[in-house]
């Protein structure tokens, strides 16, 4: 009996031992679940990028207003009645074509008058060229008849150039873009009848700060883009850079050819412009936000084995919204683009967004 006691009391001390070894298991399980979970707790969530290669243009970009190369005003040269309109706005002309017809009548008067006297003076000269080579006339007389002659040619030509600015022409090739004139209207000297516009090329104007100068030179690539025509972009060459600074404004003019065959833009629309002055084919790149600037130095975060690894980078071209790394980075590193602020090196961290989406080319300007 008492050894079945004996044996009672030490199977209920070994369940106790197991329980109390349990309890203890248990116990351990929980205090590392929640260390492992106050870790988690305690690592700096971040959003990081991966960096992308691709072309970098290093670029200029402005604003201009297209114009045209050759854009004048037609004039009244003389005054005068409209009698015909021969073009409408809108049309192709040539250089010298026909525009309109002033009443030229009066002019043609005038005109045959100075062409009679011309006629008259001319006769009367040759006449007296005899008798003064006989020494029949003096010198004096026939030095007045010589002047004579000339003002009437002088006249002459005056009153025909006169009737010939009766007709209204064309100064160059090109459209007429306005017709100021109608039919019977009273036109005096100096009026603007027509408005002829040749568009092509086409040309902008974009003023640069000066800082810019040096790397700017005539040939260099540049696009446009026009907003009337949903963004279209154009090639263009850099045709003209000024040599000279605004006081006032501190730029300087720069113009632009616009290569449009097809003549789908004019004269007048606004235009977004870009300069090419660098280019790198496969360049790597990093959101421009990914930088800290310390004492001088640029620098990005990496997350590296669950830990913030600072590194001191070389930068490049930058824009758009990316910079170049030129040292430091070999492209295949997580960088720490959203929360980097805070972080110091060897802080952990939590990557709770990879940003993966890049541009192929990227667009670098002032």
């Amino acid at each position: 009996m008492e050894k079945i006691i004996l044996r009672a009391g030490i199977v209920a001390l070994a369940l106790a031992l197991s329980a109390c070894a349990r309890d203890g298991v248990a116990a351990d399980n929980s205090t590392q679940d929640k260390d492992e979970k106050a870790k988690a707790e305690a690592a700096i969530p971040v959003e990081v990028a991966q960096p992308t290669r691709g072309e970098m243009l290093a670029m200029y970009s402005g604003t201009a207003t297209l114009e045209a190369e050759a854009d004048a005003e037609v004039v009244a040269k003389v005054g005068g009645e409209v009698r015909r309109i021969l073009v409408e706005e809108g049309d192709r002309v040539q250089a010298g074509q026909i525009l309109a017809q002033l009443d030229d009548r009066q002019l043609r008067l005038q005109a045959a008058q100075t062409r009679a006297a011309r006629a008259k003076a001319e006769r009367d000269f040759t006449r007296q060229v005899e008798l003064h080579d006989k020494g029949l006339v003096s010198a004096g007389a026939f030095e007045n008849l010589k002047y004579d002659l000339d003002n009437q040619v002088a006249a002459d030509d005056i009153a025909q150039l006169n009737l010939s600015y009766s007709t209204i022409r064309a100064p160059f090739a090109g459209i007429v873009s306005t017709r100021h004139i109608k039919l019977g209207q009273e036109i005096a000297v100096g009026v603007s009848l027509f408005r002829v516009t040749d568009p092509t090329p086409l040309k902008a104007n974009v003023f640069v700060p000066e800082r810019e100068l040096a790397r700017l030179k005539p040939g260099q690539a540049a696009s446009i883009s026009v907003d009337a025509l949903a963004g279209r972009q154009f090639p263009a060459t850099v045709h003209l850079v000024s040599p000279v600074v605004d006081a006032a404004t501190a730029t300087f003019k720069v113009t632009l050819e616009v290569n449009d065959p097809k003549g789908d833009l004019k004269p007048g629309m606004f235009s977004r412009v870009g300069i090419v002055f660098e280019r790198r084919a496969e360049a790597l790149s990093v959101p421009r936000v990914a930088l800290l600037d310390t004492d001088g130095s640029s620098n990005v975060f990496v997350v590296a084995n669950g830990k913030a690894e600072q590194r001191a980078i070389k930068v490049g071209l930058s824009n758009a919204g990316r910079i170049e790394v030129v040292e430091g980075l070999k492209g295949g590193e997580q960088v720490v683009i959203v929360g980097q602020k805070g972080l110091k090196d060897g802080n952990p961290v939590r990557v709770v967004m990879l940003e993966r989406a890049a541009p192929a080319a990227i667009k670098s300007g002032s």
